[in-house]
């Protein structure tokens, strides 16, 4: 099983920063909202961030390497997790830091496919080796990550039941919806679908499923589709799900997806924190790794 975690982290926050504050949200919430990535808001005990509580379930999980991939300033992660730019220690985990760089004439990062590239080039092993990448402000569970740590295919995805996820629906309308076959084998990825089509994406138990953008990919493989990612029309980004309808298109059936029932906390807008941070004080009263 594979031991590395890729935690993407580069991103501006555009929709969090630039929401306005809104009724109910504390004003120090607001400030951190502004001025800090959101996965190191404080919403824990003590002011703990979100991404401690992302790392100690990866860990439970079984990963002992983690990779941040960040914008170039990053002096706050490096400030919580370690200055070195590989081999910091932090309960049990390595983590290290792969950094995002802008392209001359971008103003910001170059998408999600770009950043996952940019750390397979910067950490080379990765094109030989299986791992897991995942968004840095989504609270995956101990169980999530352990799925697929455990499968034995190629490629794989979290496939979660749409209803089991605690979101207005406007949110949910947001997430992309995943086809499969009757195998669980990914057929395409589909963004921000029509909701008279939504019943054709549903599948033989009845669910409509999605994707939190929790995977798992062979970097031998993966690579070169990450290298080539086209830029997506309209948002002028390389996008995973561009990069992953093209390994699914040269190779049918080698992305699986795997199905999973439960909601996933996140912070995408301010008033998110207050939520999380409730969330968070009933299911953990203690991260109980190593010190």
């Amino acid at each position: 099983m594979h031991q590395t975690l890729i935690l993407l982290a580069a991103g501006r926050a555009s929709r969090m920063k630039n929401a306005p504050a809104g009724e109910g949200v504390a004003p120090e919430d607001a400030a951190q909202a502004n001025s800090l990535h959101k996965g190191l808001i404080g919403v824990g005990e003590q002011g703990r961030p979100l991404m401690d509580y992302i790392l100690y379930n990866a860990w439970k999980a079984g990963h002992r390497r983690a990779i941040l991939v960040t914008g170039e300033d990053n002096r706050h992660f490096q400030s919580r997790y370690g200055a070195q730019r590989r081999g910091n220690r932090f309960h049990g985990l390595e983590i290290s830091y792969a950094i995002q760089a802008i392209p001359p004439g971008r103003e910001k990062p170059f998408g999600t496919a770009d950043a996952l590239c940019q750390a397979l080039e910067q950490f080379p092993e990765l094109q030989r080796e299986a791992f897991s990448v995942c968004n840095s402000d989504n609270l995956y569970s101990e169980k999530a990550f352990r799925l697929l740590r455990e499968t034995s295919s190629l490629h794989a995805w979290i496939n979660y039941d749409r209803d089991a996820l605690e979101f207005t629906p406007e949110r949910i309308a947001g997430f992309a919806v995943a086809q499969t076959d009757r195998a669980g084998k990914l057929l395409a990825m589909i963004e921000k679908p029509e909701v008279q089509a939504l019943e054709q994406y549903r599948g033989e138990d009845g669910k409509i499923r999605v994707s939190m953008n929790l995977f798992k990919f062979s970097g031998d493989v993966f690579y070169p589709y990450l290298r080539d990612c086209p830029v997506t029309p309209g948002r002028n980004e390389k996008e995973l799900v561009s990069a992953i309808a093209h390994l699914v298109e040269d190779n049918p059936g080698s992305m699986r997806g795997i199905p999973l029932g439960e909601h996933v906390p996140d912070l995408t807008e301010k008033k998110d924190i207050a939520r999380v941070r409730a969330y968070l004080q009933q299911h953990y009263a203690r991260l109980d790794w190593e010190d």
